[in-house]
């Protein structure tokens, strides 16, 4: 007798474990509050994905595109990648002694942010020019890599890859796992967002567009190599957006998620094709867990979007109601004690 309620005590205790495994598991995304947030989602999958059903769509048309900053990852108090910059001239200053007297740099060297921001959209684009040109593709891809791998955040003390979002990873997941293709569309340099893309996002390079230097071939030492020029070649950002994936995706994606005024056109051009339809807007209204912002951000500015989302029906997601988890590795209550 004793050992019949000894196997079944421990059968009873087997299924109660796996049942929660299984239970996790059949939850893909774990990491979101239920609500009308997720179920949008869920619904939209379920929809284009049912064969036979009257909103399905063909695997090859199950094309999802997300903005990078602020969606995907962090992007307050400042761009990743202006953070980037900003260390690259402090890093090359040595080289540039005339840099102490000439701005923008003069304001990075002292650290004098609003003289900077005064610079304007010239000021950066110097900035920009000077620190990601002269230099190879291979030469600023490993550049990049050695800062993510020292670069802390201000705020949080992490490194900027592990500030990616958790609920966003999973929402990657489920639409892959749907005979979905993701891409990132990013106002952000396409070669420093490829450094990571893959690792992080589970997106590989040649699916990630973004802003870009012009690039020249030429030999060095014998090799043929591509440099990259102090000149714009293509900003993916705002009206780019659409721009960019119909030139290098050359179809009209059904899915688009963002979360600042900077992705609106791409919504608005994604929502404007024929059949199912879905956008989404991450709206960062968690100062708690990571910063609180929307209509008057320097970063970020999220106004018109949010205006029109509701007109178009968009999803707005909450980050404080509909996220359990924001960052990778954090409880809830471990993210509010830090």
């Amino acid at each position: 007798m004793k050992i019949i309620v000894l196997t079944f005590l421990i059968s009873l205790g087997l299924v109660l474990v796996f049942g929660q495994q299984a239970s996790a598991q059949a939850d893909p995304l774990s990491s979101w509050n239920d609500g009308a947030a997720k179920a949008s989602i869920v619904r939209f999958v379920a929809k284009v994905t049912k064969q036979g059903g009257p909103d399905y769509v063909l695997p090859a048309d199950r094309i999802a595109v997300f903005d990078n900053d602020g969606t995907l990852w962090i992007e307050q108090p400042l761009y990743v990648q202006g953070l980037f910059v900003l260390d690259r001239v402090r890093a090359l200053a040595p080289r540039h002694p005339e840099w102490k007297d000439t701005q923008p740099f003069k304001a990075v060297l002292e650290n004098d942010m609003e003289t900077l921001a005064a610079s304007g959209p010239k000021g950066i684009a110097e900035l920009v020019m000077a620190t990601h040109a002269g230099m190879t593709t291979e030469e600023f891809g490993r550049i990049v890599k050695d800062w993510l791998a020292t670069a802390r955040h201000p705020k949080l003390g992490r490194p900027y890859t592990d500030l990616v979002y958790q609920p966003m990873l999973e929402l990657l997941a489920f639409l892959r796992a749907n005979g979905f293709k993701t891409y990132i569309v990013s106002g952000g340099g396409v070669e420093f967002v490829r450094t990571f893309s893959e690792d992080r996002y589970g997106i590989p390079p040649e699916q990630v567009i973004g802003s870009s230097n012009l690039t020249r071939f030429e030999i060095r030492d014998g090799k043929p190599v591509l440099v990259r020029e102090p000149e714009i070649d293509f900003i993916d950002d705002h009206e780019g957006k659409p721009v960019g994936i119909n030139k290098f995706i050359g179809r009209r994606p059904i899915a688009a998620f963002g979360n600042s005024d900077g992705d609106l056109q791409m919504l608005q051009w994604v929502a404007a094709g024929e059949g199912p339809r879905f956008g989404l807007l991450v709206h960062h209204d968690d100062s708690v867990r990571e910063y609180d912002y929307d209509r008057s951000s320097h970063v970020g500015r999220l106004d018109r979007a949010l205006d029109e989302a509701p007109r178009r029906g968009w999803t707005v997601v909450s980050m404080k109601r509909d996220w359990k988890t924001v960052f990778p590795g954090y409880s809830r209550e471990q993210e509010k004690q830090r």
